[in-house]
């Protein structure tokens, strides 16, 4: 019982389409031609140039509402504690990349600086991210690789390792730039939506088990050679492991105390940052420890552990890219744009609904892209940003970028002036860090469970997207993992779920037939839901599922009746069959056989013709002699449109051939609640004619069901309840009791059945 109040009562017309385009007037709307939309864009006056202005420059927008006393203390605090944790994991994150340390620091100032002036988000702080350093690493180690000569490049002469290695970090983050900056400017941001949450959480899963597999080397103090390409990490591993005699102990127990340490501390800022007024950076703390221990005990001489060495002091000169690696890292550097970027607009979006601010995803290309073309030049590696840093940055109270700009202060310092100090500190420390910090990325594999009660195809998505990432690598592995997830978004529109529906007792609500036990189907009508766009792929589809809810095939059909007809007249012809007034009658005693005739066959696809006939033949009659034809058990088929979106030309030949079919075997066909797009695309293309007619479209499919019952009223009958729903007073005649309906509600006594 619905509770009083809860019901609404609407009178109104029964409308068609047509109907209703005669009654209710459409408004002209004047479409704008692509002169038009061309002749738009190059127009300027001086809105455009503000607009312009303050869309390539966001800096504009929130430094005229920039709160001083409220926001600036709280910035400073936030920059200086980003900047600590800048430093340490641009040291750390250079590593992956199989650069020298100092370089991870560029990646903390020069992108930062640019991107305060042009990037969207006031939260997300800006700097080397370690799956794109591993993808960077990647390509370095194929071009100089550990063993081996590097690879045939004219500006290698004279170079040493590190500073070949570090020209390929840099050509391929500008390329990454050029890239990143190409799209925004095309504007082309709503690639990113191709990159699901599901996939990025198996990618960077996959990501973090390449990074800790890349930082073993460090924590066990082995030399083991970089690999590349399909099944590096397997060899990865198995150098390792046959190494494993040799592991520097001093190292392996440095790093196993750190993080431990970092990991309880780090836990307990989780458990009480609510009581914290900022999280202890206990990163920064445990490596100013290492790094005093490392120079007081003199680890290096020692225990022979690999240490970050000499740090230069300054930056070093603007150099121009290499055009030969851009030729030979294209393939590779495309991946990296896409993903960098996807995990920078990922976080941003988090911060901006989190306060309520607007991002925009082509400013943002723009600004990743002039900032990794901007750092490249001065030998940055590639940034975008780091989950935990962009935490530091926005849960120490930072308001706006002016907390990232103090951040790359506190870099600057480090770079001019203190830099020195960081020299003894193990790479080992610098490993367990960058370890320590996968445990969020490591953890998305919990969702795997969840994601396979819940929803499977995406389960698919994210494993397959995983194991083809840590198996093939990054870039192949995003590659098959965005392939899957195309092919399950293709899977799901080719075979969606259709259904047959029924009217809920009572309502003017249609529902799935098998969901609900008191529905109502009047007797010769089916309802057939097609849940989602109606194209090539899937129309074929459809047409076997709407064979297999009607129950008959009507081509089949339409061929056993032309045959038939040829049958009977033949039969007359020969005067073997006579008319009565009960219709035809064989003329001699003798059983009429049906002979195939193999003449114009395709003749038998075609309507009927009983032009010829001087009786109408009752097809669910018993037919004469031997003669049969299976029966028609409906006499209308309602097609509901609610879900189509579109319908593309091969599957409207498709659909057309389909409604033909079921036309030419006396089914009427109603389609309802046809989007107005879909309607006029199949005026356009001529897809009516003498036997599809715009009558059989109608509003909703309540208005179709109604005119049913008006035509076949003696085929239904309509209970007490669903009777005020189903008839106005124009359909009165249809509650005399002709007719039946057919009920699943659950009887209240065994063997009676409500009505």
């Amino acid at each position: 019982m619905q509770p009083a109040g809860k019901h609404y009562v609407v009178s109104r017309p029964l409308y068609s389409e047509d109907a209703f385009a005669e009654e209710h007037k459409k408004t002209t709307r004047k479409r704008k031609t692509l002169r038009n939309h061309i002749k738009q864009y190059f127009t300027c006056d001086c809105n455009r140039v503000k607009n312009a202005a303050l869309s390539l420059l966001p800096i504009i927008g929130w430094i005229k509402i920039y709160r001083v006393k409220e926001w600036l203390l709280n910035d400073i605090v936030s920059g200086v504690s980003t900047g600590l944790v800048a430093v340490l994991q641009g040291l750390a994150y250079s590593l992956l990349a199989s650069i020298p340390p100092w370089y991870g620091l560029f990646a903390a100032f020069f992108p930062v600086i640019t991107y305060f002036f042009l990037g969207t988000s006031r939260h997300i702080s800006v700097g080397a991210f370690p799956v794109l350093s591993l993808m960077v690493g990647t390509v370095v180690t194929r071009l100089v690789p550990d063993d081996g000569p590097p690879a045939n490049i004219t500006g290698f002469e004279g170079l040493t390792m590190d500073e070949q290695r570090a020209m390929v970090a840099a050509s391929v983050t500008f390329l990454m730039g050029i890239f990143q900056l190409g799209m925004g400017l095309l504007q082309v941001g709503f690639i990113v939506m191709y990159l699901s949450d599901t996939l990025v959480s198996g990618f960077t899963t996959a990501a973090a088990v390449h990074i800790l597999v890349s930082q073993l080397k460090f924590v066990f103090g082995l030399t083991v050679p970089g690999f590349s390409g399909p099944l590096s990490i397997i060899y990865t591993l198995e150098s390792i492991f046959g190494q494993i005699t040799k592991t520097n102990i001093c190292d392996l127990v440095t790093a196993i105390v750190v993080m431990v340490v970092v990991f309880i501390v780090k836990e307990l800022n989780d458990r009480y940052k609510s009581k914290l007024p900022v999280p202890i950076p206990i990163e920064v703390i445990m490596t100013v420890i290492a790094c005093g221990i490392s120079y007081a005990v003199d680890f290096k001489e020692k225990y022979n552990v690999d240490i970050v060495g000499k740090i230069p002091s300054g930056f070093e000169p603007p150099t121009a890219p290499s055009l030969q690696i851009f030729q030979m890292t294209a393939v590779d550097t495309f991946p990296m744009a896409i993903v960098g970027f996807a995990v920078a607009f990922s976080v941003a979006k988090v911060y901006a609904v989190k306060h309520d601010y607007l991002i925009d995803g082509n400013q943002e290309l723009i600004a990743f892209g002039v900032s990794n073309i901007f750092g490249a030049t001065f030998k940055s590696l590639a940034a975008s940003t780091a989950l935990s840093r962009s935490a530091v940055q926005e849960s120490t109270g930072g308001k706006t970028q002016i907390a990232g700009l103090l951040s790359a202060i506190i870099v600057m310092i480090v770079i001019l002036a203190v830099g020195f100090l960081l020299e003894p500190l193990q790479k080992s420390v610098l490993g367990a860090v960058v370890i320590i910090n996968l445990k969020g990325m490591l953890m998305q594999v919990r969702e795997v469970p969840y994601l396979w009660r819940k929803d499977r195809p995406d389960c698919v998505v994210w494993l397959v997207t995983c194991v083809a990432s840590i198996l093939l690598g990054l870039d192949l592995g995003l590659g098959v993992g965005l392939g899957v997830e195309l092919l399950t978004v293709v899977f799901r529109t080719q075979f969606p779920r259709c259904s047959v529906l029924a009217n809920i007792k009572g309502t003017d609500i249609y529902r799935d037939r098998k969901d609900y036990l008191s529905i109502y189907e009047p007797e010769g009508v089916k309802i057939f839901r097609i849940p989602s766009p109606i194209f090539f792929a899937n129309i074929e589809f459809f047409r076997g599922k709407l064979v297999e809810a009607v129950g008959f095939n009507p081509l089949r059909i339409l061929r056993k009746r032309n045959k038939a007809l040829r049958k009977i007249k033949k039969l007359l012809k020969k005067g073997e069959l006579q008319v009565t007034a009960k219709g035809l009658l064989p003329s001699g005693s003798s059983p009429i056989v049906e002979s195939e005739d193999e003449s114009k066959m395709e003749d038998l696809d075609l309507p009927s013709d009983y032009s010829e006939l001087p009786v109408q033949v009752n097809w669910n009659s018993q037919l004469p002699a031997n003669i049969c034809v299976p029966q028609v058990p409906i006499h209308s088929l309602v097609l509901d449109f609610a879900a189509v979106s579109f319908v593309d030309m091969s599957a409207m030949k498709g659909l057309k051939g389909a409604l033909k079919e079921f036309i030419r075997v006396d089914v009427n066909i109603y389609i309802v609640a046809c989007d107005m797009y879909v309607y006029e695309k199949l005026h356009s293309c001529k897809f009516f004619d003498d036997e599809i007619q715009t009558s059989m479209f109608f509003l909703t499919l309540h208005d179709a069901m109604l005119h049913i019952l008006e035509r076949h009223p003696d085929t239904s009958k309509l209970d007490s309840v669903s009777e005020k729903v189903f008839s106005d007073e124009k359909f009165d005649s249809l509650s005399n009791g002709r007719g039946s309906l057919r009920s699943r509600e659950r009887t209240d006594k065994p063997g009676e059945t409500k009505f």
